[in-house]
C-alpha cells in the first residue's frame, strides 16, 4: 500500500474514474440516498488523498476549503470529502492512512477541519470532535437551521485552532445538494 496527493486539476480521467467507482459502490447502502453528483463536486476542488493496492486506488478522501463559522467566527475550514474505501478492501486500515494524511493537511494549511458523518467512533480515535452546537447554513433569505445535521458534524482542532466552543451555533455556506 502506498497513498499519495494531488490536486483535483491534476487527477486523471483513469484516477477520477476509480475514485468515483469506489465512492458509489461505498455509499449504495448507507440509508441516505448514495453517494450523489452534488457530493462528488463537493469532493473537487482541493487535495485528495488516493491510496493504492498494488497499483490501483482503494481509497480516498478530499480536504476542500469552505467557510464556516463557529460561534459566528469564520475560521479556515478545511472540510473532508468523500472518503471511502474500495468495499472488499473496508477494515484493512486504508481509511485511516487516508484520515491521518488528511489531518497532516488540515493542520498544515487550516485553522480547524470539519466533516460530516455517522461513524463517529472512526473519526473519534483519530481526534476528531462531535460537534453539539446547532448548525445552519447561510442562505440568500438568511440562515435556516438544519436540525437534521445537529450532532452529525465532527471538528479537529489543530494547532492554529482558536479556542471552540463545541456547544455553539455552526453555520455553512450554502452549496447545492448535502450542504453539510
Amino acid at each position: 500500500m502506498r497513498f499519495r496527493l494531488g490536486n483535483s486539476e491534476d487527477l486523471s480521467r483513469d484516477e477520477i474514474e476509480a475514485i468515483r467507482t469506489i465512492l458509489w459502490a461505498a455509499f449504495a447502502d448507507d440509508g441516505e440516498g448514495g453517494f450523489t453528483e452534488d457530493d462528488w463536486q463537493h469532493a473537487l476542488g482541493g487535495v485528495h488523498v488516493i491510496a493504492e493496492v498494488d497499483g490501483r486506488v482503494a481509497a480516498h478522501g478530499s480536504v476542500v476549503p469552505r467557510e464556516i463559522r463557529f460561534g459566528g467566527q469564520a475560521l479556515r475550514t478545511g472540510y473532508v470529502e468523500a472518503v471511502a474505501t474500495q468495499p472488499g478492501l473496508q477494515r484493512m486500515g486504508l481509511g485511516t492512512v487516508v484520515m491521518r494524511e488528511v489531518g497532516a493537511i488540515i493542520d498544515e494549511a487550516y485553522e480547524v477541519g470539519v466533516l460530516g458523518t455517522g461513524e463517529h467512533g472512526f473519526y473519534e480515535r483519530l481526534g476528531w470532535r462531535t460537534w453539539r452546537g446547532p448548525s445552519s447554513v447561510r442562505a440568500s433569505d438568511g440562515d435556516r437551521a438544519t436540525p437534521d445535521d445537529d450532532g452529525y458534524l465532527m471538528v479537529l482542532e489543530v494547532p492554529a485552532t482558536r479556542t471552540l466552543d463545541l456547544d455553539a451555533p455552526i453555520n455553512c455556506d450554502l452549496r447545492p445538494g448535502d450542504v453539510w
